[in-house]
């Protein structure tokens, strides 16, 4: 069959002319960056419109159970369910709306039939790979489609549902702990000091700088020179997907990188004013781990100050303030100097202090490696089963 064969309706969003309609509290607006690659809506990007704006975009008005496919763009091909609790929402015109009949397809399986890398290779051939690839209603209803039975199709859905949603927990309970993380930052070194130690004076801290406590890495590395060596790549899309570092061929890097240590913070430089990009690794980087240049590596010059650094770093209002240095000529590609990150002002603090606050915070960002790990292995078992169920070559009962 064809995808089209199956869809009793598609259309796509609706952008507002210069802007006019959005407003910070209102319908929710669904942007293509909202959708990751493994089907996850991040709420957190999501704009906002008026109820008026809503009602005259009425083409575009999601409702349950519609697919969102992402035709246009770097998001090409990347596609989602609209969940019931995002409603009432709308979306933009990057992003097609499949609606199907159920009688015929289950949504969630050709939500995840979609995601198939030979789907999205398929639909980026499409588009002729152009500076700006998009593709249009009638390739998106020409795609191939392999349907087992309905039955069968909520099976599979079922099974690759249930790991996505411990994946989803999982990125869940990471967001939660990363917040608890911020509140005791927030309680020790910005609302309050520690406590003098009975019989000493309170303690004053010294304004000193980030370089102080940590060194700008920039160990070059050229994979290509080792085509046949896989390498852990810390790049900007891992980060916004799930910030899961990305295993490639040296042959498949194209450029060269920065070496990554463990116990280490990543900084982008790239846009810091829209995206804030800060990854926190510790024990759990492999070797062969390289990243993207737009990222800066800070590494720690003692590593019981990795997670004080990290704290201040990601601090809102310290990270707004490094943010605002941005410069470049391009208004969608702006970078800040390193020399930001690390001549940002920043309290010297004795390492007893640190050490207590280490006791209290090192759980926690433990726990956030656990989970991570438990991540990448539940998305390794989804992403090996999905194309063995999509095929045939599992079947279910």
């Amino acid at each position: 069959m064809k995808i089209g064969d199956v869809l009793s309706f598609i259309t796509k969003g609706t952008t507002p002319p210069k802007g006019k309609g959005f407003v910070e509290k209102g319908i929710n607006y669904v942007k293509s960056e909202s959708i990751s690659y493994d089907g996850r809506i991040d709420k957190t990007k999501f704009a906002q419109i008026d109820e008026e704006t809503h009602r005259n975009f009425k083409r575009s008005q999601l409702v349950e159970s519609d697919i969102l496919f992402s035709m246009a763009g770097i998001f090409l091909g990347k596609n989602a369910v609209v969940p019931k609790d995002i409603l009432p929402a709308n979306t933009n015109q990057a992003l097609a709306i499949l609606r199907l009949d159920q009688s015929k397809a289950n949504p969630f399986f050709i939500s995840y039939y979609l995601r198939q890398p030979h789907i999205i290779d398929f639909v980026n051939n499409m588009s002729g790979q152009s500076a700006q690839p998009n593709i249009n209603f009638e390739e998106i209803k020409s795609i191939d489609l392999f349907l087992p039975s309905l039955n069968t199709q909520t099976t599979i859905a079922s099974i690759l549902s249930s790991l996505d949603n411990k994946i989803d927990l999982l990125h869940r309970q990471n967001a939660t702990l990363e917040k608890m993380a911020e509140t005791l930052f927030r309680q020790w070194f910005v609302e309050r000091r520690p406590e003098p130690v009975e019989g000493k004076a309170k303690e004053e801290w010294e304004e000193g700088k980030v370089s102080d406590y940590a060194l700008h890495l920039k160990d070059s590395i050229q994979p290509q020179k080792n085509p046949s060596t896989f390498y852990f790549h810390y790049s900007i899309s891992s980060f916004d997907n799930g910030r899961i570092p990305i295993t490639k061929l040296g042959e498949e890097v194209q450029s060269n990188k920065y070496k990554v240590q463990k116990n280490c913070i990543l900084f982008s430089k790239l846009n810091p004013h829209k995206e804030k990009r800060v990854w926190l690794l510790q024990d759990e980087v492999e070797e062969n781990s390289i990243c993207s240049t737009e990222f800066q590596v800070i590494f720690p010059k003692n590593k019981q100050h990795l997670y004080f650094l990290y704290g201040w770093l990601t601090f809102n209002e310290n990270y707004n303030e490094i943010a605002c240095g941005v410069g470049g000529t391009s208004g969608s590609h702006q970078r800040i100097d390193p020399k930001t990150i690390f001549e940002f002002q920043c309290p010297l603090i004795s390492d007893s202090v640190i050490e207590n606050f280490n006791v209290k915070i090192k759980p926690n960002f433990k726990k956030q490696v656990i989970n991570q790990i438990q991540i990448r292995t539940l998305m390794a078992l989804r992403d090996t089963l999905l194309p063995k169920l999509m095929s045939g070559e599992i079947r279910v009962l």
